[in-house]
C-alpha cells in the first residue's frame, strides 16, 4: 500500500495516475481519496495527478492524539505528499477543508505551488458566525462519538447545501453518503475538533492573502450560502485570483457538476502553465464607476 510519512510521522495513504505536470487533490471533511475520481481520471490523461486520504481517515493513520489534528498539520501534510513525492512545484486542488488546507498552503509553503484552487471554502469563516459553526461543530462532534460514523453520516450528508446534489444525481450522491458512512469514528471527531473547529477564520488572515502570488481560482457553488461570502473576499483580496461561482450547484460541486468543474480547472492550469495567468490591474481596484484611475 503507497504510504508517506508525514513530518510528525502519521502515515498518508495515497494514490497516483498519469505522468507529466504534478497536481494534487485535497479531500473535503465529508469526502476522501475517493472523491476525486472522476477529477484523477480526467486530469492524469494529461497531468501527474497525486490524491490521497488526510491523517484520520483510512487507509491513511487514524491517530487518537488530538494534538496531530490542525490546520496546520493538514497543511503541512500537502507539503509531506508534493516533498515525499518529489513533485516540485505542483497544482494543488482543494475542496472545503481541503480547500481551507489549500490555501494556506499559498500561505506557508507558496515555493512549491505552482497554482491553487480552492473550492468550496468559507464554512464558518465570517467572524459572525464563528460562533453558530462552533456551537454546531460541538453538537456535531458529540453526535459523532455516541452515533458512530455509520449513523451520524446519514445526517451530517443531508447538509442543507447538499441537496441539490442527492436532486441531480441520486446515484452519485448515494455512493457519497455511503463512503462517508464507512469513515472512522475516531478520526471523524478529532478532525471535526482540531481541523475544523479550530481553524483561524479567513478574514484574520487578510494581510497574508494581500500578499499572496500564487496563482489562485475560487470556486463556488450558488447554492452553497455559507461560502459566497467569503469567496467573494478571497477573490478581493488576493491579487492573483479569478471567482468562479457554478449555478444550481451546492457544495460538492466537483461530484455533482464533475465535466464543468474539470473544464473550468483545466482552463486555469492551463493558462497558469503558460504564463498567462496574470495579477488583478491595480487601475480596477480604484473605487470608480465609470472611468479608471489615472496612471
Amino acid at each position: 500500500m503507497p504510504t508517506i510519512r508525514a513530518d510528525d510521522g502519521v502515515s498518508l495513504y495515497y494514490e497516483e495516475a498519469g505522468s507529466g505536470t504534478p497536481m494534487v487533490f485535497v479531500h473535503e471533511y465529508a469526502g476522501d481519496h475517493r472523491s476525486w475520481e472522476a477529477q484523477m481520471r480526467f486530469f492524469s490523461r494529461r497531468y501527474r495527478c497525486v490524491t490521497y486520504a488526510a491523517r484520520g481517515y483510512t487507509p491513511s493513520e487514524v491517530p487518537s492524539d488530538p494534538a496531530k489534528y490542525s490546520q496546520d498539520r493538514a497543511t503541512d501534510d500537502i507539503a509531506a505528499v508534493i516533498k515525499g513525492l518529489g513533485l516540485g512545484k505542483t497544482h494543488v486542488v482543494g475542496l472545503s477543508m481541503g480547500g481551507f488546507a489549500t490555501l494556506h498552503m499559498g500561505l506557508r509553503h507558496a515555493d512549491i505551488c505552482r497554482s491553487l484552487v480552492a473550492a468550496g471554502v468559507g464554512y464558518g469563516a465570517s467572524p459572525d458566525k464563528m460562533p453558530q459553526f462552533h456551537k454546531e461543530t460541538d453538537a456535531a462532534i458529540a453526535r459523532i462519538r455516541s452515533e458512530g460514523m455509520e449513523t451520524f453520516g446519514l445526517t451530517y450528508s443531508r447538509g442543507p447545501t447538499r441537496l441539490v446534489f442527492e436532486e441531480k444525481d441520486p446515484r452519485g450522491y448515494k455512493e457519497f453518503q455511503d463512503q462517508l458512512r464507512e469513515h472512522s469514528t475516531e478520526g471523524s471527531a478529532l478532525t471535526m475538533n482540531g481541523v475544523q473547529r479550530r481553524r483561524p477564520s479567513l478574514f484574520d488572515l487578510k494581510d497574508g492573502f494581500a500578499a499572496m502570488e500564487v496563482p489562485t481560482l475560487v470556486i463556488a457553488g450558488d447554492e452553497d450560502d455559507p461560502t459566497l461570502e467569503a469567496s467573494i473576499y478571497l477573490k478581493r483580496t488576493i491579487k492573483s485570483s479569478a471567482l468562479l461561482v457554478m449555478p444550481k450547484c451546492g457544495h460538492t460541486m466537483n461530484l455533482e457538476d464533475p465535466d464543468a468543474f474539470n473544464r473550468a480547472v483545466l482552463d486555469f492550469v492551463t493558462q497558469v502553465d503558460a504564463g498567462r495567468w496574470t495579477n488583478r490591474i491595480p487601475a480596477s481596484l480604484s473605487g470608480g464607476i465609470i472611468a479608471a484611475a489615472e496612471k
